[in-house]
């Protein structure tokens, strides 16, 4: 890349660790200047120190997503400070599981809040930069949960579901502004979280999966790769479902 060519700007949610912090280090390994955004700090400064080690650009802002306004807020800033946002990967989201009857309005309005109205709120704001630069990639991480449901989970279906419609929307607003928008549903993939499940639900979990085995971190990051690049620049609106053939 050229002196005089500013170095493209990538914004990743949820970049401490598992999912997140995979796609990172691969849009950093694409030449792009990541934007790492979590909760943790401490965690978030190790992912950056593993992106410089290997001749990347990062840095690390600390943001609650769940605080209205906060990510538009330190999206504004950081094209205040970096001169451009190009690449918009909404990662981060929570989980409080529970059967309907016995879930709280608490527990459905603080994951839709975070799996949700975060997302809107961050590509309502990166989409201002974006349609000056004539250019824009947003990719919202959904989950394969959004699509067929699942019972215990109904907050965490119904915000990822909310997630492909809300996509699909910003590729028709946006698409004559040189901007695209796709989501990535990913299915059971080997993250801290499903390492919880146990030993008898994963190896339930992998017989109902037609590849037999747990996705990896790297798998997603290798999807949202595509979609941010070049290569990418005519898929908008779509659902790239990642989930070793589980709901086909």
């Amino acid at each position: 890349m050229s002196n005089d060519t500013p170095q493209k700007v990538a914004i990743v949610t949820g970049a401490s660790r598992g999912i997140g912090q995979a796609i990172a280090k691969k849009l950093a390994s694409d030449g792009f200047h990541v934007a790492l955004v979590a909760r943790d700090q401490e965690k978030l400064v190790l992912v950056q120190k593993e992106i410089e080690a290997d001749g990347g650009n990062a840095n690390t802002h600390v943001c609650d997503l769940a605080q209205r306004g906060d990510f538009g807020a330190l999206i504004d800033q950081l094209y205040a400070d970096l001169g451009r946002i190009d690449v918009l990967v909404n990662n981060a989201g929570m989980t409080r599981d529970g059967l309907m009857l016995r879930m709280s309005d608490e527990d459905f309005e603080d994951v839709i809040n975070v799996n949700l109205r975060s997302v809107f709120e961050g590509c309502r704001a990166a989409a201002r930069p974006m349609m000056r630069g004539r250019f824009g990639r947003i990719i919202n991480i959904t989950s394969v949960t959004g699509l067929s449901g699942n019972a215990g989970q109904a907050n965490y279906a119904a915000a990822k579901a909310g997630l492909v419609g809300l996509t699909k929307t910003i590729a028709k607003e946006f698409g004559s502004k040189g901007i695209t928008a796709n989501a990535i549903a990913p299915g059971f993939i080997e993250t801290d979280m499903t390492a919880a499940l146990g030993e008898e639900i994963r190896k339930g979990v992998e017989k109902s999966v037609p590849l037999r085995r747990y996705g990896q971190p790297e798998e997603i990051a290798c999807a949202v790769s595509f979609l941010a690049s070049d290569g990418g620049g005519y898929v908008t609106g779509q659902t790239l479902i990642v989930d070793g053939g589980l709901t086909c």
